[in-house]
């Protein structure tokens, strides 16, 4: 493999902390949302983060694999949810991607969102690690 960019990020504190990128682009308080417990003070946390690097990356590879499919897309949006959950014992992340593009006939955006799931970084990344559920304009993808 040969890296073509290397993000460099600190974390300190924790999910009450600050993450900072070694170029100062990033630079963000964190907090513990209500519903974990936390004081729901300013700030983001992980499962926000990860949303809005997936989204993207996943948009990025759609639009690649349409325009290896030529099909024209219209400024196509991507709604993700990650989502933090109690697993027995443990906590486990999922995530849910809606993919919505109505400038195309609802079974091609599936068959290219289906596609895109395959080749898309973070979707081979997390690739039976976590639960995704995907959907194209509101309805179901199957993976």
């Amino acid at each position: 493999m040969k890296p073509l960019y290397t993000a460099e990020v600190v974390a300190q504190g924790g999910r009450s902390g600050n993450v900072k990128s070694q170029d100062g682009n990033l630079n963000l308080q964190l907090s513990v949302p209500e519903s974990m417990g936390g004081d729901g003070a300013a700030g983001t946390n992980p499962e926000q983060l990860f949303a809005a690097a997936y989204g993207p990356c996943f948009l990025g590879a759609l639009e690649s694999v349409a325009k290896k499919e030529n099909i024209d897309l219209n400024n196509p949006r991507i709604i993700v949810k990650a989502s933090f959950n109690e697993d027995g014992d443990e906590f486990a992340i999922s995530a849910g991607l809606n993919v919505i593009d109505e400038s195309v006939e609802d079974e091609v955006l599936i068959q290219l969102v289906k596609k895109t799931h395959q080749v898309c970084p973070y979707s081979k990344a997390i690739k039976g690690n976590i639960d995704v559920t995907l959907t194209a304009n509101k309805l179901e993808v199957e993976a």
